[in-house]
């Protein structure tokens, strides 16, 4: 169309007709002239909106799903994050937690015993040196250690150090087929020599074949002249099994050690003797025994009783014996002269 004055005094009188419309439809409020108008355009034109609305929408969601998509990757990739960060950060605590509980147990016992430890943590488990039970320890010549010092933990003893590197050192566990220490029994001072086997207890030969031992005694290191490899008075174990006496001059007997080899963690290196042997100082608390159960008969006035033969006996039980050998408490028999 072009540019004319008709066209344009057109526009100026259709601008000024809306307008008149517009004011007088607000004007009408629900009651307004216009209203069927609106509601005959609105059948008209409805279903060509709703035709336009279902061709455009699907193009409008993809363009809102791959946006919302990115926004969604971005949030759950932040949500992983911080979970990783956090269950790194609960593990670091537990272990740490875990750790201080470890060190503290073996600090007690260093204490006890009066040992010197340096302490450190394994790094490594596995065989070395033509050995089958080794660990690898982060301390080494730089922090003192030296061959054939005595390792503990909190539990007791660990093993003996082989190896000394500037800032590691190898460590040849007790329960090693190679490994053999001299113990002690606890109070009875029974000596013997105690080796490794593997996952199973510890063989221990005691020198005296009539020792008396029994299940449940337990065993401290016997110590090594001049403390090395051992320092005396490390807990060893506790005897589990005792084998039959044959009359030979030694006597086996089989022991469960207190330390854990396949969950070491923290351990500790005796870089000074005690002054004097601890004896058994540094030995668990026994557990206390279990209280034995007891069974109390509780005598009825005028209850029939039967004898040996199997006949019944009434009346009076103040003097006869119950079935079974069994007598009556003083408590009943005081309680039956108050009832007569």
């Amino acid at each position: 169309m072009r540019d004319t004055r008709e066209s344009r005094l057109l526009l100026v009188l259709l601008v000024a007709i809306a307008f008149a419309l517009i004011t007088v439809d607000i004007r009408g409020g629900e009651d307004s002239p216009v209203d069927g108008a609106r509601q005959a355009a609105a059948a008209v034109f409805g279903p060509v909106e709703d035709g336009v609305s279902a061709a455009v929408n699907p193009v409008g969601n993809a363009v809102s799903a791959i946006r919302d998509s990115g926004e969604r990757h971005d949030r759950l990739a932040r949500l992983e994050q911080e979970n990783a960060a956090l269950k790194a950060k609960l593990g670091s605590d537990d272990r740490s937690r875990s750790r201080l509980k470890q060190l503290d147990k073996m600090l007690k016992v260093a204490g006890e015993g009066q040992y010197g430890i340096k302490g450190a943590q394994v790094i490594a488990i596995g065989a070395a040196q033509g050995f089958s039970w080794t660990i690898t320890i982060d301390a080494g010549a730089n922090d003192g250690l030296q061959r054939d010092m005595t390792v503990l933990n909190g539990d007791g003893l660990v093993g003996r150090v082989t190896t000394v590197g500037p800032n590691t050192a190898t460590v040849l566990l007790a329960n090693d087929p190679d490994f053999t220490v001299g113990t002690r029994m606890e109070a009875s001072d029974e000596l013997g020599f105690a080796s490794g086997q593997g996952d199973r207890p510890l063989r221990v030969e005691l020198l005296n074949g009539k020792a008396e031992v029994k299940k449940g005694d337990r065993l401290v290191t016997f110590g090594s002249q001049a403390d090395k490899p051992f320092v005396p008075g490390v807990p060893v174990g506790v005897v589990s099994r005792v084998d039959p006496s044959g009359g030979g001059l030694t006597r086996t007997l089989y022991v469960t050690p207190y330390v854990g080899f396949s969950k070491l963690d923290v351990v500790g290196v005796v870089v000074q003797a005690p002054k004097k042997d601890p004896r058994d100082t540094v030995l668990p608390a026994k557990p206390k025994p279990k209280p034995t159960p007891t069974v109390t008969v509780t005598v009825t006035p005028g209850a029939e009783v039967q004898d040996g033969g199997g006949q019944q006996q009434q009346g009076d039980t103040q003097d006869q014996p119950l079935a079974g050998g069994l007598q009556p408490r003083a408590d009943d028999l005081y309680q039956y002269e108050q009832d007569q």
